[in-house]
């Protein structure tokens, strides 16, 4: 990910997310975790997962996602 990708910095981004990389579809300054809703800016983006195309805010939260049913939504 370049950070010169990402200009607005109030809005959410859309992400693309690939194995060990992600691509900005439409430029923002944050995405949100899947699991707790929590504001994540795309510079601190480091847990997602491929398949589900999610963000995850932290190890924790990646963990209840990449453990989670493929239709449940979870809270961490």
């Amino acid at each position: 990910m370049n950070p010169l990708d990402s200009t607005e910095t109030g809005s959410e981004a859309v992400i693309e997310y690939q194995d060990g990389d992600f691509s900005v579809i439409k430029p923002g300054g944050y995405v949100c975790c899947a699991v707790t809703g929590a504001r994540i800016p795309l510079q601190a983006l480091r847990y997602w997962n491929v398949d589900r195309q999610e963000a995850y805010v932290n190890a924790d939260a990646a963990l209840v996602g990449h453990t989670r049913k493929p239709n449940e939504k979870g809270n961490a």
